[in-house]
């Protein structure tokens, strides 16, 4: 009797999880919150907000620590199918930098993630790096650029630099002097915010429907 008590459950709670739009973040140790609790990282703080102004989009963070553009890549497809996501926020490359890869060799894998995610239904929305400036100018602004002009070729919003106004900030940042502390996660959030918000806007189908009563009967 328990048994059967729990199944009508476990189908009556299926449509409500199925009809919340899914916002998959899928990136690397910035998103990851590495070093600190993931309760305080900024894919967190995104999901308390838009928990606190009633809407449901339920965010998923799919993001691995150390992971490229190739690993990336290599994982998407079964995510895609697994969240059926509305929304792909790809937050990669950064490693891919750090370890001296080709160009053409992040470029192909953010585009074809960017192609994987339209494919399944999603809109995706690009999120770029930086590298240090150790590594020299000409490489650096090269890198940073090479996010920009995937997203122009591709026609997807961009958030340039998830850490702007934070890596020039020592005390923002941790021992390492690549990760973000905790209490830069706010920043970071503040940062993708601007370029996210109006594509949560275009992509909520409860918000369209409230916008557009008339055809919520149809």
């Amino acid at each position: 009797m328990k048994y059967w008590a729990f199944l009508i459950l476990l189908i009556a709670a299926g449509p409500c999880a199925a009809d919340e739009p899914v916002i998959l973040v899928v990136g690397d140790s910035l998103s990851a919150a590495y070093g600190i609790e993931r309760e305080r990282g900024w894919v967190r703080l995104l999901a308390e907000r838009l928990e606190r102004s009633g809407s449901d989009w339920r965010v998923v963070n799919a993001s691995i620590s150390g992971d490229t553009t190739a690993g990336g890549l290599s994982r998407l497809p079964a995510l895609l199918q697994r969240h059926r996501p509305e929304l792909v926020l790809i937050e990669l490359g950064s490693n891919d930098g750090l370890r001296g890869f080709g160009f053409e060799r992040i470029r192909e894998n953010l585009g074809r993630m960017i192609e994987l995610s339209r494919q399944a239904g999603a809109r995706p929305l690009l999120i770029g790096g930086r590298v240090p400036p150790n590594y020299g100018s000409t490489y650096a602004e090269a890198f940073h650029e090479l996010f920009r002009t995937v997203a122009t070729e591709q026609g997807v919003p961009l958030v340039p630099f998830l850490l702007e106004g934070v890596a020039q900030d020592f005390a923002l940042m941790q021992a390492d002097g690549y990760h973000p502390t905790a209490e830069a996660q706010p920043r970071l959030l503040g940062n993708v915010w601007p370029v996210l918000r109006p594509v949560l806007d275009q992509s909520d189908p409860a918000a369209n429907r409230r916008s557009n009563p008339k055809n919520s009967g149809s």
